[in-house]
């Protein structure tokens, strides 16, 4: 422990928000606070990003017609999904993919334009723009947790399309349709661990020391 610690209170609360995070689907309807919402999104704006470039950009979906298009590409997407799955199809297109038109808000989250220009950590790496915007999206996600809104992370649509829609400049690229708001209760478990579509592996499965498949 250093004096830079927090107190083991605080401690407990931010491992408690990361461990009870969940990627939601059944959202309550509901509404986000204005106050709440712009916390919410100063976390966001908080993220690391390399160099500093601060490449993400928020969008907020109020119109609903707005919406209930977006949801339109979701749905087209997961059609797409479910055919490129093959034996698997009939199985995935029971789940529930996203809440659009049930949450209180629905935030498209997108990279911007102009992106090659940020040379700094990204002339060997250039996704590093995109984990920035993952960092941003990560906070925005465990501050609505610890403000008892779930957040879901819809990635099943066509970037090109989704970016007309919206009228997206030339170069920018939309990552996340992220839906919050309300909800009746949060998974105790990921959804599709619950599901039964996929487990969870242990961090002893995918942790190395010095070299690759070294197990500690």
């Amino acid at each position: 422990m250093t004096d830079n610690a927090f107190s083991a209170a605080e401690r407990d609360a931010v491992y408690r928000a990361i461990a009870e995070r969940r990627d939601m689907r059944h959202f309550v309807g509901g509404r986000v606070e204005p106050p709440v919402l712009r916390r919410l999104l100063e976390a966001a704006h908080q993220a690391p990003s390399v160099g500093l470039m601060q490449p993400w950009r928020f969008i907020r979906i109020s119109d609903r017609p707005l919406r209930g298009q977006i949801q339109q590409l979701v749905e087209e997407e997961r059609v797409r999904t479910a055919e490129a799955l093959g034996e698997r199809s009939d199985e995935f297109m029971k789940l529930k993919v996203e809440g659009i038109n049930d949450c209180a808000e629905v935030l498209v989250a997108a990279l911007m334009d102009d992106r090659e220009r940020h040379i700094f950590g990204r002339r060997t790496l250039p996704e590093m723009d995109l984990a920035s915007l993952s960092c941003a999206i990560q906070n925005l996600w465990l501050a609505a947790r610890a403000e008892g809104l779930g957040m879901g992370w819809v990635s099943l649509f066509e970037p090109t399309a989704l970016a007309e829609l919206l009228g997206l400049p030339a170069g920018a690229k939309p990552l996340a349709v992220l839906c919050l708001g309300p909800v009746g209760e949060f998974y105790p478990a990921p959804m599709l661990v619950l599901e039964g579509w996929a487990r969870e592996r242990p961090l002893s499965e995918l942790l190395y020391e010095n070299y690759w498949g070294v197990s500690q």
